[in-house]
C-alpha cells in the first residue's frame, strides 16, 4: 500500500496535474491539502473514471481536504474527534482497507506570539487528543498533512536564518513532537536521514533550483503500521514544470 500526502494548492488549478500524475504514480491512497474549492466543485466524477473514489471536506477560496482511493473509504469524518465546530475544512478522516487515515491541513500560525499562533497550539492540543483516542481505537493508523511545521533543524535549509521564526518555533516544534505521544512515527525518517529533504519551496527567490526549503509536510504512521513501513520518499519531480504547487508530494510504503 502506497500512501502519499499532497498540499496541491488549489485542485481546480492542478487537476490535470493531479490525474497525469495519478496515471503514472499509481498510488494506493493519496491525502490532499489546500485543494481551495467547495464540495460542489471537487471533480470526483473526473477522479471516479481515473480509478479513485473521494472524501472530501472544502471550503470556498481556502483550507480543503480530501482522501482519494482505489478503493472506497468508509466512516468518513470531516471534523476532529471532539466535534468541535470549526469554520476551516482542515481535516477529514475514514477507513481504507482496515487503516484508519487522516488527512489534515496545519494552521499556518501567521506570526509568532499572534491569535492566529494561539489558534494553531490550540488546534494542535485538539489533534494531539484525537490522535490519542484513534490509537486506541485502532492499531493501523496513518495521519498524512501539510503540518505547517518542520520538526527538526535538518528539516530547514538554513536553521540559522529560520530560528524562532513561524514554522520553526519552539512552541510548534513541540507541539508536533507530542504527535509521538499518540504512538506516530515521523515515516521519512525510518528510511532517511541528514538534511536537504525539503516538501516546500516558496516560489521566490529560485528557492527550489537552490534547495532553498523546509520540510512541514510527513506521512506519520501508528507502531503498527510504522513496522509494516518499507520504504518512504518524496517526489520532487511534481514541484518543477509549468505553475506547479510550492509543494512536493511526500509518500510512503506499508506491506
Amino acid at each position: 500500500m502506497k500512501i502519499v500526502s499532497w498540499n496541491i494548492n488549489s485542485l481546480r488549478k492542478r487537476q490535470e496535474r493531479l490525474l497525469g500524475w495519478l496515471a503514472t504514480a499509481q498510488p494506493d491512497i493519496v491525502c490532499l491539502q489546500e485543494t481551495k474549492c467547495t464540495d460542489e466543485q471537487f471533480p470526483s466524477i473526473d477522479l471516479r473514471a481515473a480509478g479513485y473514489q473521494s472524501a472530501f471536506h472544502g471550503q470556498k477560496s481556502y483550507n480543503g481536504v480530501a482522501i482519494l482511493s482505489k478503493e472506497e473509504p468508509r466512516d468518513v469524518r470531516l471534523a476532529l474527534c471532539d466535534e468541535e465546530e470549526d469554520p476551516q475544512a482542515r481535516v477529514i478522516a475514514a477507513t481504507i482497507g482496515g487503516v484508519r487515515v487522516f488527512s489534515v491541513y496545519a494552521p499556518n500560525g501567521q506570526a509568532v506570539g499572534s491569535p492566529a499562533y494561539a489558534y494553531k497550539l490550540k488546534w494542535y492540543g485538539r489533534l494531539h487528543a484525537c490522535l490519542l483516542e484513534q490509537e486506541a481505537a485502532a492499531t493501523d493508523l496513518v495521519v498524512c498533512g501539510d503540518f505547517n511545521v518542520a520538526p527538526k533543524d535538518e528539516d530547514v535549509h538554513d536553521p540559522a536564518l529560520w530560528h524562532g521564526a513561524i514554522m520553526c518555533s519552539d512552541g510548534e516544534r513541540a507541539a508536533f513532537a507530542r504527535l509521538g505521544e499518540a504512538g506516530l512515527t515521523d515515516t521519512l525518517r525510518l528510511h532517511h536521514s541528514g538534511t536537504g529533504l525539503f516538501t516546500w519551496w516558496d516560489y521566490r527567490m529560485l528557492s527550489f533550483p537552490k534547495n532553498r526549503g523546509l520540510r512541514i509536510d510527513a506521512v506519520l504512521a501508528s507502531r503498527a503500521m510504522a513496522e509494516r513501513c518499507r520504504d518512504a520518499g518524496i517526489d520532487r519531480e511534481m514541484r518543477k514544470g509549468k505553475e506547479p504547487s510550492d509543494h512536493a508530494p511526500i509518500w510512503a510504503e506499508f506491506l
